[in-house]
């Protein structure tokens, strides 16, 4: 696997090596001793898996505090937008995202530590997404942010009037006036 470091420290994009022949294809998704050594040494405990369809925007979205989550997701059908925001107070990058396109033809995968929020877009008619998580999901800690934001500014290539949300997706506050933000100097991993 290759391991590509972005604009924003933490955040990488892993494509795994695929082999090809008349059969089809074979390929790793994941290896914990390799993304130990090239990503950072973490445990994930938890796999989900959704299905969308075109225009479908699932995001910004976070776990608060101790329940925070690093996640590994990458698409097995179709193709989607993943965004990952730095939401850490005091960070360099503070605001600033890093928009990457997985699809089930480029093989990609993301990285998202904990401190950030994270949200995708479906580009192709139908998605099936992949996550890994290292901290289980509590319903108590969600936190989320706009997926409209001015100040972040995403493209999210899909045209907004055909952007579809779910209820709740609807009324986020935007970065400037969320209720909880991480602190870029505490360690998120303890």
């Amino acid at each position: 696997m290759e391991y590509i470091k972005t604009d924003i420290d933490g955040v990488v994009i892993i494509e795994p090596r695929v082999i090809c022949d008349e059969r089809g294809y074979f390929k790793e998704t994941f290896s914990q001793a390799d993304f130990n050594k090239n990503v950072r040494p973490m445990e994930f405990v938890q796999d989900n898996e959704s299905k969308s369809s075109y225009g479908v925007l699932r995001g910004l979205h976070f776990q608060k505090g101790k329940h925070s989550q690093s996640k590994l997701v990458r698409v097995v059908k179709g193709a989607v937008l993943d965004v990952a925001v730095d939401i850490r107070k005091g960070s360099p990058t503070f605001g600033k995202y890093v928009a990457v396109e997985l699809s089930e033809e480029n093989h990609r995968q993301l990285f998202i530590p904990r401190g950030f929020a994270h949200g995708f877009s479906v580009l192709t008619p139908e998605v099936i997404f992949q996550y890994k998580c290292d901290n289980y999901y509590c319903r108590e800690s969600e936190g989320a942010i706009a997926w409209d934001d001015e100040q972040l500014a995403i493209d999210w290539h899909i045209p907004a009037d055909k952007v579809i949300l779910s209820e709740k997706d609807k009324h986020h506050k935007r970065l400037s006036d969320a209720d909880y933000l991480f602190d870029y100097n505490e360690n998120l991993y303890e």
